[in-house]
């Protein structure tokens, strides 16, 4: 009889521990989240500092240190076709305090370099996007074309085609370009650069006939009379430059190319973790100076849900991997 009952007490206190130790397990992750952050968070970015990637970066960083009471760190790691900041932030620990700002060149990437060691799609936890903003057609203003359908024209008249510049082979400035000359039936000769600010020069100097470029880079060379442009690559008109007609109204009925930014945690960051930061996210990208600073600069603000922005990165990997296969670009 004792016995029994001491069978019972042991295996109701059995079952007791596997419960608690199952809420424990619960309960964990939200205690975690709640505690989040509690030491500073380095974001890599996967580009040098100045540029739009890094603007955006510290800008987003100032307001959720401001919201959130713990520093966020910037850390620029160029490289490697901004690669090399991916791939460290993928091999980090799962755990809040290593994040990555993704741009359109990692959705180009998977389809473009033969060997990468992470994978856009599997190696990260979607956060939220941050900010979208279309490239702008420039050209020398002695250039012949000064719209869209012109410059289709120009382009088929020429029996060697066009040449166009590029901040570097497979970056967003290069492939928008591609596709462009994909849905035209033109022919353009690429000419990458290392980065915008020469490839602009010889724009400007007439070396190379047109480059599709980012509004923050491009519009001071505009407004200053050294370029002219012909259009924008968003499928709205800007807002930095509302008197100029998008691609697709010139005559390119379906043409978008935006430039984005956005950021990602490695895979297996606890869920609650990763919708903190989106909700905080939310907050800083609706707020007014950020919209503001953000469309002075070419850019919109663009908040998105987790599910919402992985979806959109599975989107734009196969919208890249067909205008990669298409223009024969490939980096071993």
């Amino acid at each position: 009889m004792m016995s029994t009952a001491i069978s019972h007490l042991t295996s109701r206190r059995h079952w007791i521990g596997m419960a608690c130790a199952a809420l424990c397990t619960v309960a964990s992750p939200l205690a975690y989240a709640q505690d989040y952050p509690n030491k500073p968070v380095k974001r890599v970015v996967p580009y040098p500092p100045g540029g739009p990637t890094d603007i955006v970066a510290r800008a987003v960083a100032q307001k959720l240190q401001e919201r959130l009471g713990q520093p966020f760190v910037v850390d620029n790691k160029p490289g490697a076709g901004a690669n090399l900041g991916a791939e460290t932030v993928a091999r980090s620990a799962p755990d809040g305090y290593t994040l990555v700002v993704a741009t359109t060149a990692h959705a180009i990437n998977p389809a473009l370099f033969a060997k990468l060691n992470y994978s856009l799609l599997k190696d990260f936890a979607p956060i939220s996007q941050l900010t979208s903003g279309p490239l702008v057609i420039v050209a020398n203003p002695a250039f012949p074309a000064n719209n869209v359908a012109e410059l289709i024209a120009l382009a088929k008249s020429r029996s060697g085609g066009l040449n166009y510049g590029s901040s570097g082979n497979g970056q967003s400035t290069h492939l928008a370009a591609e596709l462009f000359s994909a849905m035209a039936g033109v022919k353009m000769t690429h000419v990458p650069y290392k980065g915008s600010a020469p490839a602009l020069t010889d724009v400007m100097a007439g070396q190379v006939d047109l480059m599709f470029d980012t509004m923050l880079s491009s519009m001071p060379h505009v407004k200053g009379g050294k370029l002219k442009a012909l259009a924008v690559t968003s499928a709205q008109r800007s807002a930095v430059a509302p008197d100029l007609p998008t691609v697709a109204e010139s005559g390119l009925s379906g043409y978008e190319a935006i430039a984005w930014n956005g950021l990602l945690a490695p895979a297996g960051t606890p869920k609650e973790v990763v919708t903190r930061l989106s909700t905080e996210l939310k907050a800083v990208l609706e707020s007014p100076d950020i919209r503001q600073r953000f469309d002075a600069q070419g850019f919109a603000a663009a908040w998105s849900a987790p599910v919402a922005y992985g979806a959109f990165l599975q989107a734009e990997v196969d919208k890249w991997a067909k205008v990669v296969k298409a223009s024969g670009a490939k980096i071993d």
